[in-house]
């Protein structure tokens, strides 16, 4: 499924910070035939079904905590989209350096593409003219 990242591991931070406070949930959250991809898959569907835009924090971790509480619970098919996220994500040490590294990679190729654009010759414009009326 192409769904952010940023939004399944916000979903999942408050998942795992609720299941340490909360030992009813944490059984429900624990559960081995539940998993992220599918509670995300389920929250798309709910979206789409409403057919509403905007949601709040809270309409979209009810229907995470509903998706792991409930036992039959209806997931519906993958939705490739991409989701806004408005929360901020702490990275870790080697997310931080994997991305300062595509970083540095990516202004390597874009300043390797300029040096060599740089020496190719420039192709000439000929002068053409361009006919008038009067000249039919």
């Amino acid at each position: 499924m192409k769904t952010t990242d940023h939004f399944k591991r916000t979903i999942q931070m408050f998942l795992e910070q609720r299941a340490a406070e909360d030992e009813l949930f944490a059984k429900s959250y624990r559960n081995p035939a539940k998993n992220i991809d599918d509670c995300v898959t389920y929250i798309l569907n709910y979206v789409q079904k409403s057919g509403c835009n905007g949601f709040t924090d809270g309409e979209i971790y009810g229907q995470a905590i509903h998706y792991y509480t409930e036992s039959e619970i209806k997931v519906g098919k993958p939705i490739q989209c991409q989701v806004a996220v408005n929360h901020v994500v702490e990275l870790t040490e080697a997310e931080k350096q994997e991305a300062r590294k595509n970083a540095v990679a990516q202004y390597q190729q874009a300043e390797l593409q300029k040096i060599r654009n740089r020496n190719k010759p420039t192709a000439k414009k000929e002068n053409q003219v361009q006919p008038s009326l009067f000249d039919f």
